[in-house]
């Protein structure tokens, strides 16, 4: 068997080839197993993919003992790559103008995604290693993204919403908003009614993850009836990792 080291490697999307695998991976995770969809879903072809692909960078994560097929994806954009591409991709859930006006390096991550046999092993570690040494490289300040909840009943996610409004909201300087209309609030409980060890049962695996890294959550939810999702907003500023996380952030994450 080929050690860790050896058998993961993480590269940047450079090919029509690889962007293909990215979004055939992407649809087997998000559209086969989340039942989502959207207008540009190529069903047929079992393609994942919308207007923004052509504007992000794509990290592919590839295992040599498959013989380098494709078994996780994450997708990245650069300020510089949202100005080409006329937004951010999160700007059509949430207002980001808290963190526009900053005037710090931001980057956005999305379709974050593994194969499901990779989950909580080696292959997130290296994943993460790949994507810290692209935030390194281009002096990545504050992170954000939109991560899911699968399903679109936010009762039915109250106690994990409610959690991460009252232990993780983000400071005003980095809170952006829901966007009126969909917003919908994470405060569905007290603080005292929540179960925390229940709650967090509830937490995808990704979140709890940025939540270790010391990232915070955006306020309000996004209930994305196309993904069969409901959405929230994570945001990291760099700066603020203690030493241990840091050490975690630039060395990978399991799990």
């Amino acid at each position: 068997m080929t050690a860790g080291a050896e058998r993961f490697s993480v590269r940047r999307v450079e090919c029509p080839t690889d962007l293909r695998a990215a979004q055939r991976l992407r649809y087997e995770v998000f559209v086969a197993e989340l039942g989502g969809d959207g207008p540009m879903v190529d069903h047929d072809a079992r393609l994942e993919r919308d207007r923004f692909d052509p504007f992000f960078d794509h990290l592919i994560l590839t295992d040599a003992e498959r013989d380098g097929v494709v078994v996780g994806v994450y997708r990245v954009l650069r300020d510089d790559q949202a100005a080409r591409a006329g937004q951010f991709y999160s700007e059509d859930e949430y207002d980001l103008g808290v963190l526009k006006r900053s005037g710090r390096r931001l980057m956005e991550l999305g379709r974050s995604c593994l194969a499901p046999e990779y989950r909580g092993g080696a292959a997130m570690y290296h994943m993460w290693q790949g994507l810290a040494r692209y935030i390194v490289e281009n002096e990545i300040e504050i992170l954000f993204g939109v991560a899911s909840f699968h399903g679109t009943d936010p009762q039915a996610l109250a106690q994990p919403l409610s959690l991460l409004h009252h232990r993780h909201l983000a400071p005003e300087e980095l809170r952006v908003r829901a966007l009126p209309g969909h917003y919908q609030a994470l405060n569905l409980l007290p603080d005292a009614e929540i179960d925390r060890r229940a709650a967090m049962l509830q937490v995808p695996a990704l979140i709890k993850a940025y939540l270790r890294l010391g990232g915070f959550v955006g306020d309000g939810a996004f209930v994305d009836h196309a993904f069969n999702t409901t959405d929230i907003c994570l945001v990291m500023d760099t700066e603020r990792l203690s030493k241990t996380q840091k050490n975690i952030y630039t060395k990978g994450l399991a799990g």
